[in-house]
């Protein structure tokens, strides 16, 4: 199996020694290195996800290509969801205000 970019690996003691045990992890790749290296092995460059899927470190790694795994259970997180700014919403009830930018100020002076 031959990495590609954005695929999602469980990294453990079968790929190299240095993640065995607790210091297995899980593994979203961003290029694979196209050096000659090793017989078997390989230079992954990628981000260390979390329990939710979230990226939480960048890293590059040495690994065999015959102990990569695929992860298990890890969900892919969700896009975050785009709002408008408040002073650009027209919902807000100062009809005029918002439309016009000046939605806190008028707030605040209605005090």
């Amino acid at each position: 199996m031959r990495p590609q970019p954005g695929d999602r690996l469980r990294i453990d003691g079968r790929a190299s020694v240095q993640f065995g045990g607790d210091r297995a992890l899980t593994f979203r790749v961003v290029s694979v290195g196209p050096e000659l290296t090793h017989l078997g092995w390989i230079w992954l460059t990628g981000y260390v996800l979390d329990r939710r899927g979230l990226a939480t470190a960048k890293r590059e790694i040495f690994v065999q290509l015959a102990g990569l795994r695929p992860p298990v259970n890890i969900p892919t997180p969700s896009r975050a969801r785009v709002t408008r700014p408040y002073a650009a919403r027209n919902d807000q009830g100062d009809s005029g205000a918002a439309r016009h930018g000046s939605g806190v100020r008028a707030r605040a002076d209605a005090r």
